[in-house]
C-alpha cells in the first residue's frame, strides 16, 4: 500500500511538472526578453507566506486565502485576499481605522497619516511599524494538516490495535514497525532503562518531523522542516530537556571537568557549556539544511526548462523536459528516503543527548 502510493505521488509529481512545463513553453519566444530566473520562484515555495499559491500567475493562479491575525492595540481579524494593490503597486488593506501592507512577506503598519509606505536605500520601510503577527501562514496550515493526519493515523491505528487479536494488518502494520523502531532500536539503547519517560516525546518528535518531510514532497506544498524557525523551536524543546533532566554527573562534568588540571579549567568550563548550545544548534541546522537542499535541488531541474525555453526557445524546452523530469523523480526518490532519515537523525542524537545527561557514572 506504501508503495503503491509513494509511485502515485512520484507519477503526480512528474505529471504537475511537465503541465507547468507545457503551459510555459506554450508563450511564443517573442514575450520572452531575457533568460528565466528561477531564484525569485524558488524563494518564495521555500519560504512562509501569508497565502498558499500553488500554481499560476494573476487570474489564472491558484491560491487559497490564509487568516491574517494581528494585534496592535486591537486584535485585526481579515483574511489574506483582502489585500489589494495601491496606486505604488502595493498590497494594502485598512481594518478598524489602521492601514497595514504587505511587503516581501511580512506585514507592516503604516504610521497614522500615511498614505503609502515609504523605503530607504535597503528597501526597509521606514514610515511604518511591525504588529505582533499571529496569523495562520502557509506553515502553519501545513502543521495543523500534519497534525490532523497525524491524529487520524494513530486514533484508527490505536483502535484496531485493541480489537486486533493476531498479526497487525493493513495501516497498523505500517506504524507499529516504526515505533518499535523508535523504541526499541533509537530511545532504549541511547537513554537506558529510564527511556519510558521520554518516549512519549521522543515519537512525537519523530512523526512529527517524518509527516512534514513526507508533506512538503507533495507539489505545491509548504516548506515546514525547512524552515529555520521550527527547526529552532524544535532544538530549544530538546536542549530545554535535555538540561531540565541533567543529573549531578552531567553537571559535574561542566563545571568540572575530570582528570582536568586546575590550571586549564578557566578554558574547559568555558568550552563545556558553549557545547550545551552547540548540540541543539546542529540539530537545527542539520535538518533545516538538508531540507531546504533537496527543494532547492528539485525547483532548480525544473527551472532549467523554462530557462531553455527563455534562452533558446520551445525545441530547447521540449528536449529538455524528459531529461528534467527524469532526474527530479530521481531527486524525489532520494527525498523520500530523506524523509526518514532526518527524522531518524534528528530522534537518534535527541536520544543520544538525553542519555549522555541522564547515565548514572559508578
Amino acid at each position: 500500500m506504501f508503495t503503491f502510493s509513494l509511485q502515485k505521488s512520484l507519477f503526480t509529481f512528474a505529471f504537475f511538472a511537465l503541465m507547468t512545463t507545457t503551459s510555459y513553453a506554450s508563450k511564443s519566444i517573442e514575450e520572452k526578453t531575457e533568460t528565466y530566473n528561477p531564484v525569485p520562484s524558488i524563494m518564495h515555495h521555500i519560504s512562509d507566506s501569508h497565502e498558499w499559491h500553488f500554481w499560476g500567475e494573476g487570474e489564472n493562479s491558484f491560491t487559497i486565502a490564509l487568516p491574517i491575525i494581528l494585534y496592535t492595540n486591537t486584535l485585526h481579524v481579515f483574511m489574506s485576499s483582502e489585500f489589494h494593490h495601491n496606486e505604488d503597486g502595493h498590497h494594502v488593506v485598512e481594518n478598524k481605522g489602521n492601514k497595514f501592507v504587505n511587503f516581501h512577506g511580512k506585514i507592516y503598519l503604516l504610521n497614522n497619516g500615511e498614505l503609502t509606505a515609504q523605503f530607504d536605500e535597503h528597501h526597509h520601510v521606514t514610515n511604518a511599524t511591525i504588529p505582533l503577527d499571529v496569523s495562520i501562514t502557509k506553515n502553519v496550515a501545513s502543521m495543523l494538516i500534519g497534525l490532523i493526519l497525524l491524529l487520524l493515523l494513530f486514533v484508527v491505528s490505536g483502535l484496531k490495535a485493541k480489537k486486533n487479536n493476531g498479526a497487525p494488518s493493513g495501516l497498523l502494520s505500517f506504524l507499529e514497525p516504526l515505533v518499535l523502531f523508535v523504541r526499541d532500536d533509537i530511545v532504549k539503547p541511547n537513554i537506558g532503562k529510564n527511556y519510558n519517560k521520554f518516549l512519549p516525546y521522543l515519537l512525537t518528535l519523530f512523526f512529527f518531523i517524518l509527516i512534514n518531510n513526507l508533506l512538503g514532497l507533495l507539489p505545491g506544498s509548504a516548506n515546514v522542516t525547512g524552515n529555520i524557525a521550527i527547526t529552532l523551536v524544535l532544538s530549544f524543546i530538546t536542549l530545554i530537556v535535555t538540561n531540565l533532566s541533567g543529573n549531578k554527573s552531567y553537571w559535574g562534568h561542566i563545571f568540572n571537568p575530570p582528570g582536568v588540571p586546575l590550571a586549564l579549567m578557566p578554558i574547559m568550563i568555558p568550552i563545556e557549556i558553549v557545547g550545551i548550545f552547540t548540540k541543539p544548534f546542529a540539530l537545527m541546522i542539520r535538518l533545516f539544511a538538508n531540507i531546504s537542499a533537496g527543494h532547492i535541488i528539485i525547483l532548480s531541474l525544473i527551472s532549467l526548462i523554462f530557462m531553455a525555453q527563455s534562452g533558446l526557445g520551445d525545441v530547447a524546452a521540449w528536449s529538455l523536459s524528459p531529461v528534467a523530469v527524469v532526474f527530479v523523480l530521481f531527486m524525489d526518490l532520494i527525498e523520500v528516503l530523506v524523509a526518514f532519515l532526518q527524522a531518524y537523525i534528528f530522534t537518534l542524537l535527541t536520544s543520544l543527548f538525553i542519555g549522555l545527561a541522564t547515565v548514572e557514572h559508578h
